[in-house]
């Protein structure tokens, strides 16, 4: 090895996971490194909304959220659940319901630290909703206020960092949230490692005995060993960038498509689990959504549709538009041709796309690459996207029909709070408004998704497990590196990065409590 470093702690990643194990760990009185495999620090989480679904904290109370708790939650986790396949890990349900206001007053504690209710409807009407939701986010914090080594190491928001330009001076979403975490683990003394991807995991013991020591990483001089006395936690995100991994597991979807930064998400620290004995789960699911095609083979995860209507490329709408992204992404991928699929949008609102596109990127570039058409009447449209002339005419003359008497009568647009929550119609229906004010438009949509989310089986301590149920000896697993604890299900805005830092805290809680190696 061309160098051997030593902590208490290693934690692999930079997300929303990872530095909350990070900043506990710390906290707490143990030597923390985060090892990260880019030059940037935040992964997926810093291109986030932030929202955290941590259920029946101090912090719904404190903000008003008087229908939140851990009975309603637990209530709306069973009804989502029912009949899950595969069954429901109740255990580990119920640790991340008992864990997270635990750990929301663990953090909030920190002067440092501090959580705002955020409205965003949770994603089933199913008992124990909470009505706008229960997320709660960080607060914003300025640039100038953290250590310079995270303001430096910050990853910045989408819209900037694909484009190669520089942060902003008030971090809100997920840039807060990595922020804050970060700087609590740099005044705790804890250390960052970047541009250095895992190759391995070093082991001490044998068979049963065995344990994971720490990790290996590829440095440009060559592997460096970075040794943990306590423990090495797993957070270093999903798959979703590795196509072939994709393809081989049956994930939809395209590498290219997904939200995940370049050059992140490969599967590195899964694959190290793997290779010394670790279960795997999930393998073929993701956190899905519409991504707007972009016209350098990106795209942008998309949600709250205001007008207009999708279609496949029969010309047919097939799903509630107004869905919540993930439920739509599923029926996205159901059939054959919704893949392409392409959204029709008026002049309402001159020209802009009328969703929220994390990027939207510029209407002009979309138009000149072909990811956006536009025309003046709807069989212009449908010739420009290669559909029938005929079919797409009656698709929008049905979405009109429905959009005057309120009612859409396929599939039930604007009857749910989240269909309602972006709506910006003035009609009988709020979620849906004529197609009738030429030019019109047709942007290009495909399969994105937010990260993989299967990955290493874990136990309620955040603990990976072997294929038999047993625990491999210091090492942890947390957000898209361990199989999803809400299976199929994607509960509400949130639920990735509260799962992921709950079961962090989990992990850290048991680490602390075992015996140092060596």
């Amino acid at each position: 090895m061309s160098e051997s470093r030593e902590y208490d702690v290693v934690v692999v990643g930079s997300g929303g996971g990872a530095m909350t194990a990070a900043a506990l760990a710390a906290k707490a009185g143990l030597s923390v490194v985060v090892v990260e495999k880019t030059d940037r620090i935040g992964g997926t989480s810093a291109y986030s909304g932030g929202a955290c679904w941590l259920p029946g904290t101090q912090a719904q109370q404190r903000c008003g959220v008087s229908a939140d708790s851990t009975e309603s939650a637990r209530s709306y986790l069973a009804a989502m659940l029912e009949g899950a396949d595969p069954a429901p890990d109740w255990t580990r349900l119920e640790a991340f319901l008992a864990e997270a206001p635990a750990l929301v007053a663990v953090l909030e504690a920190d002067e440092l630290f501090e959580f705002e209710h955020t409205m965003f409807p949770e994603y089933y009407d199913l008992p124990g909703r909470v009505p706008l939701g229960r997320s709660i986010q960080p607060v914003k914090v300025r640039r100038s206020e953290l250590p310079a080594v995270v303001s430096e190491l910050l990853r910045a928001p989408v819209e900037l960092d694909r484009t190669g330009q520089p942060g902003r001076n008030t971090l809100t979403g997920g840039q807060a949230l990595i922020a804050r975490l970060a700087a609590i683990l740099v005044r705790e003394g804890g250390e960052f490692l970047t541009g250095l991807p895992v190759t391995g995991l070093l082991l001490d013991g044998d068979g049963a005995d065995t344990r994971v020591v720490g990790a290996v990483r590829m440095s440009p001089e060559g592997p460096m060993e970075v040794r943990a006395r306590h423990g090495v936690v797993l957070a270093a995100g999903g798959f979703e960038l590795d196509g072939d991994r994709r393809a081989g597991r049956g994930v939809p979807g395209e590498a290219a498509w997904s939200m995940a930064p370049d050059g992140t998400n490969t599967g590195d620290a899964t694959e190290a689990a793997v290779a010394i004995g670790a279960a795997t789960s999930l393998l073929d699911e993701a956190w899905f959504c519409p991504g707007l095609a972009q016209p350098d083979g990106h795209a942008s995860f998309t949600l709250g549709f205001r007008s207009g209507l999708m279609v496949d490329q029969a010309g047919r709408r097939y799903a509630n538009e107004c869905l919540p992204y993930d439920r739509f992404g599923r029926e996205m991928a159901k059939a054959p041709g919704r893949i392409p699929s392409w959204y029709l949008f008026d002049d309402r609102e001159g020209g802009q796309l009328p969703a929220i596109a994390m990027p939207q990127g510029d209407p002009a570039e979309h138009l000149a690459a072909g990811t956006w058409v536009r025309a003046d009447t709807v069989e212009g449209l449908a010739a420009a996207i290669g559909v029938p002339a005929e079919v797409l005419a009656e698709t929008v003359e049905r979405h009109n029909v429905h959009a005057a008497s309120g009612v859409d009568e396929e599939f039930g647009r604007g009857q749910d709070e989240y269909d309602t929550f972006f709506a910006g119609g003035d009609g009988p229906n709020a979620a849906l408004a004529p197609l009738d004010r030429a030019p019109y438009f047709a942007a290009r949509f495909v399969l994105s998704d937010l990260g993989t989310k299967g990955g290493l089986v874990t136990d309620a301590a955040a603990r990976v497990l072997r294929e038999d149920g047993t625990p491999i000896a210091g090492l942890y697993a947390t957000g898209n590196t361990a199989a999803s604890v809400f299976g199929r299900h994607y509960p509400a805005p949130g639920a990735p990065l509260g799962s992921a830092m709950a079961f962090a805290s989990l992990a850290v809680r048991h680490l602390v409590a075992v015996p140092a190696a060596g």
